[in-house]
């Protein structure tokens, strides 16, 4: 396996420092595993009242995305 795809829900929140409240909701195999188990989050509370909120990442593993770091602007 040199992939894994992530799923992520994101949805606002006032309450919330940022406004925004982001969920990892699991890490997959394959893209249709994060594909079906995006269909069966999408019928729970809180999920349901945000369906747009819903994002899949493909992630090459044992590679590291931020090599030069990152600043604060």
């Amino acid at each position: 396996m040199e992939f894994i795809y992530l799923l992520w829900h994101t949805h606002s929140d006032p309450h919330l420092d940022g406004d925004e409240d982001v969920k990892l909701i699991g890490a997959y195999s394959t893209e249709l595993k994060a594909k079906e188990a995006q269909e069966r989050a999408s019928l729970l509370p809180g999920f349901k009242e945000h369906p747009k909120g819903f994002e899949v990442s493909c992630v090459k593993i044992d590679k590291d995305d931020w090599p030069g770091g990152f600043i604060t602007v």
